[in-house]
């Protein structure tokens, strides 16, 4: 099976990446020698690498992780226990292995020793069953390794923690929390956080009291394989105080329900993300009791780069085009990565695309949304000519929900007070990026990583320099941008609305999820043919200055932000569940 890597969000289990480095200490011992493989043994480990291991790994090409084809030959199963069970003590150790794909990879793999001897065993037996890839034909030579030279600066912001709660923990399995989302009613400062393992919590002066059990009210409901898999995303109508509105993401079993847009029955379907409207009489009561409404259900071919927003335009405000329409960004599902690339292509397909729907109409193909008049595509019927060689598109309607597309994975979706829109894409190999959203921009994505070029039936992780006649193909590119020196996966975050820290103004803030690394921009910076300078800021916590991961104890932060009906900024980790104000600046 050629399971995919994850890239958007990221646990990056680089699983060993030991391919690439000689091996003086190589297999002593053949793997069949050491462990019992058998057809229970592979059906473990192979559920068990779905669900822990490919949203970072597959067998063919190197993602964030590298691919793990021949790997089990390369290496003593006693090291892959040692590594697999705790990646970190053996980075730490001074393993000169595990060094070397840190240095590659710039980041941990989260420890597995919670699978036990056997599962561990499994996975192995699992991953000997693939050879190496025969890969000569995926590079070219022109290649860019780096291709954002400069470091980003470090500033002199430096801002105040205040800690506002702890969420439960949700897993005996790390990290302690999946807290992915905070946000607020729409017209007050009542704050709810979800956790993408099922549960959105009520913070009542910083105690969280459960709102919603996803898992409860949807017995199909999973939030395994994958890391951004589960309660992806909330959003409350504009109007919830009086209709009682809410919207939600979550994903399903394959089989469970028929979906409104799936692919060819000949590709595999790991999950589906499903979009639901609850409706109750009773909007300030906790918990949240409410009435669900199927608006629809998507397919996707791994469990990675699924529907982690869903949000309206604060800004817009009754009698505007925009009041009341529900933005919905997804991802292209690692479409791209399994070898499908034409499955998020284009204005016909829905994936990597941020779709505008109007969630009270009903002129969808399926009648349970509707579809907003002033959306780009709607009533266009001729398919324009696609700006690739490389890829076709789909032989299939224009998609009249679709607001923009060409993303990877269009992770996080705000305004500005000047009512530009933003979206921060997770990259794959080397270029995070923040864009300026218009109505029927094409992003690029799978031909376009930042302002190099992709190759999607090479090695995916490559960016080649854009061609003398790129202003042709009508690609929209970034605002704002950092490598993969940086970091690993942008988070996105706000622009401070706020009045209670003037020095933090003018500035949109967001960082890294893996490091947890935290950046700003200048608003006015911000411009279409310009790349905004990218600077650091840094946080202190009870007068101590220090890094996201000294604060929660972990080497992957998993960092989110958010702000709240006043415009004050926060910040939060699932590593250790921690929910933080930003009070003030040194």
């Amino acid at each position: 099976m050629k399971h995919l890597y994850y890239l958007q969000n990221h646990v990056v289990s680089f699983l060993l990446a030991f391919v690439f480095f000689s091996c003086e200490n190589g297999a002593k011992e053949s793997v069949e020698d050491q462990i019992e493989i058998n057809a229970e043994m592979l059906s473990k480990g192979e559920t068990l690498f779905i669900n822990h291991c490919s949203t970072c790994h597959n067998f063919n090409q190197d993602g964030i992780g590298p691919h793990l084809g021949g790997i089990t030959r390369e290496v003593s199963v006693d090291w892959l226990r040692d590594f697999i069970a705790n990646p970190t003590e053996m980075i730490d150790s001074g393993d000169e292995r595990a060094q070397a794909v840190f240095a590659r990879y710039n980041t941990y793999m989260p420890a597995f020793d919670h699978l036990g001897d056997e599962g561990i065993d499994a996975v192995i037996a699992y991953m000997h069953q693939f050879e190496a890839p025969k890969a000569d034909h995926l590079t070219r030579s022109d290649s860019i390794d780096n291709p954002i030279p400069d470091k980003i600066p470090l500033s002199g912001l430096v801002a105040e923690l205040s800690l506002l709660a702890e969420i439960p923990a949700s897993s005996e399995e790390g990290p302690k929390t999946r807290i992915a989302k905070m946000d607020h009613f729409p017209d007050e400062n009542e704050l709810f956080i979800m956790d993408l393992r099922s549960k959105m919590y009520h913070l009542q002066n910083g105690s969280p009291q459960l709102f919603l059990d996803m898992e409860k009210e949807m017995p199909k409901f999973i939030n395994k394989p994958g890391l951004a898999t589960g309660f992806g995303s909330f959003a409350f109508h504009p109007e919830y105080k009086n209709n009682g509105l809410l919207y939600t993401s979550h994903t399903e079993t394959p089989d469970a329900g028929e979906a409104d847009f799936g692919y060819a029955d000949s590709i595999r379907v790991t999950l589906q993300w499903v979009v639901t409207e609850w409706q109750t009489d009773k909007p300030l009561d906790v918990p949240y009791k409410g009435e669900p409404r199927e608006l629809f259900r998507i397919n996707m071919v791994t469990g990675i780069h699924g529907m982690q927003e869903l949000t309206f335009n604060p800004l817009s405000k009754p009698g505007d085009e925009d009041y009341g329409y529900l933005y919905i960004g997804i991802g292209d599902g690692g479409c791209v990565g399994a070898g499908f690339p034409f499955v998020t292509y284009g204005p016909t397909q829905a994936w990597g695309s941020i779709l505008r729907i109007d969630p009270r109409g009903n002129n969808s193909r399926n009648g349970a949304y509707g579809i907003p008049p002033g959306n780009p595509y709607v009533g266009i019927k001729e398919l324009p000519s696609p700006p690739s060689e490389v890829l076709s598109w789909q032989e299939a309607p224009l998609l009249e929900e679709i607001y923009a597309h060409g993303f990877r994975n269009a992770h996080r979706i705000t305004w500005l007070k000047d009512g530009r829109m933003l979206a921060s894409n997770i990259g794959q190999g080397k270029v995070e990026s923040l864009y300026i959203v218009k109505p029927g921009d094409d992003y690029g994505w799978p031909l376009r990583e930042g302002n190099w070029v992709i190759e999607p039936y090479m090695d995916i992780n490559q960016v080649f320099p854009l061609p003398d006649n790129d202003e042709a193909y009508g690609f929209t590119y970034p605002v704002a941008m950092y490598d993969h020196d940086e970091g690993n996966a942008i988070v996105g975050g706000y622009e401070y609305w706020g009045e209670e820290i003037p020095a933090l103004s003018g500035k949109y803030y967001f960082g890294d999820i893996v490091h947890g690394r935290l950046f700003y921009v200048d608003v006015d910076e911000l411009s279409r043919g310009n790349n905004a300078q990218v600077h650091e800021w840094r946080v202190s916590y009870d007068g101590v200055i220090q890094t996201l991961r000294e604060l929660c104890g972990r080497n992957r932060v998993d960092l989110r932000l958010a702000r709240d009906y006043y415009g004050e900024l926060y910040l939060f980790t699932k590593a250790d569940g921690k929910v933080y104000k930003v009070t003030g600046v040194k």
